[in-house]
């Protein structure tokens, strides 16, 4: 008995040296927040520049948007490794673990990846300078056992993941005012939440009327946000907030959980209206569809959409309606319905006058 008892406290021992957490904080909030991170500094700015370049007529610039699209599972397995602070060699050959993963892994790539280059990491994190030969055993484990997994992992973790968010996507085409509120609300919460839903919409490839429910919740929560608690935080919570994330909110949602009722009741209304009276698809790239407004990426996807379907022959023109849904769905109505909800809980006492300041603000 003491011997087995040794033996733990000696691995739990290891595992401390070695800087390996099993929590869910480390893995669903620090990884795969990093997950989003790698995924807007590879696939969504590729994404922004290549649409300039083809709306410009700039073929530079298509081709460099490629390239950065086309580093996406690597840029998303090396940003994972940062997350869980692996030292420099895992950090490196995370590059090829990415690649493969995101690549076998097809429609549900970046699930794979956030998967299998965990354990890759940790299994890399290890070995680290465990021997004299650590520049040939830390990367040679960290790839060997990353590939490996994506070979045996990666398809089924691809196809569960696409199941999934088909079966979404076909649940919001089949009740679109149902589903249309059930996705805006919850994903919209997500984003404000210390997950990353862009990460999500991505590994489930959320798109069409889904992926519109989802812009529509997203952005109820950032402008939301940013609007109601002007009085507040003035011009730099404007901006922050609408332009970079209702996440800032946190620290004060845990304070007064209240204070999310606005954007959240927004969010309901502005979904089946998405849904149901524009029919607001996001056919660019799934990960937009967890954006927001943040960077104006929600809806350079949008549009990107529209060229892709125009370029299918799904779609013959962008029209004046496409426009005034995109506006209204995505700025208008957010703020309007969250201000006037937070001010029927302000004058009601339900938010205090700095329940919405932001510090640093």
């Amino acid at each position: 008995m003491s011997e087995n008892n040794g033996t733990k406290n000696g691995f739990k021992t290891f595992l401390i040296r070695k800087n390996i957490i099993f929590s869910a904080r480390r893995y669903f909030v620090d990884a795969m927040g990093a997950m989003a991170s790698g995924l807007f500094a590879s696939l969504l700015v590729g994404t922004i520049i290549s649409t300039l370049g083809q709306q410009l007529g700039i073929s530079l610039l298509t081709d460099i948007g490629n390239f950065s699209k086309g580093v996406a599972g690597p840029a998303m397995a090396v940003s994972i490794a940062y997350a869980l602070q692996a030292p420099p060699l895992v950090l490196f050959s995370m590059l090829a673990v990415g690649n493969a993963a995101n690549t076998l892994g097809g429609a549900g790539g970046p699930l794979a990846v956030f998967f299998i280059a965990i354990i890759a990491s940790e299994l890399g994190k290890m070995v680290s300078k465990e021997t004299r030969i650590d520049i040939l055993v830390t990367p040679i484990v960290t790839i060997c056992s990353g590939a490996l997994l994506s070979v045996w992992l990666a398809p089924g973790i691809g196809l569960a993941a696409s199941s999934i968010g088909k079966l979404i996507m076909w649940a919001t085409e089949l009740h679109p005012f149902l589903m249309g509120m059930i996705v805006s609300v919850v994903v919209g919460m997500v984003l404000t939440l210390p997950i990353s839903s862009a990460a999500i919409c991505a590994a489930l490839g959320l798109t069409g009327l889904a992926g519109g429910a989802a812009v529509a919740g997203c952005c109820a929560q950032m402008i939301g946000f940013a609007v109601m608690s002007y009085r507040e935080n003035k011009v730099g919570g404007l901006i922050s907030q609408g332009l970079g994330t209702s996440m800032l909110q946190m620290g004060n949602i845990v304070k007064n959980p209240k204070i999310w009722i606005p954007p959240t009741l927004a969010s309901l209304i502005t979904g089946p209206i998405a849904t149901c009276v524009f029919g607001l698809t996001m056919n660019g790239e799934a990960i937009a569809s967890g954006m927001g407004t943040c960077g104006l990426v929600g809806q350079i996807g949008v549009y990107t959409g529209w060229l892709n379907d125009i370029a299918s022959g799904a779609k013959s023109t962008i029209t004046a309606f496409d426009w005034a849904g995109l506006i209204l769905v995505c700025f208008i109505l957010p703020a309007i319905l969250s201000w006037a909800f937070a001010l029927i809980l302000r004058k009601t006492g339900h938010i205090g006058e700095d329940d919405l300041k932001l510090d640093n603000i």
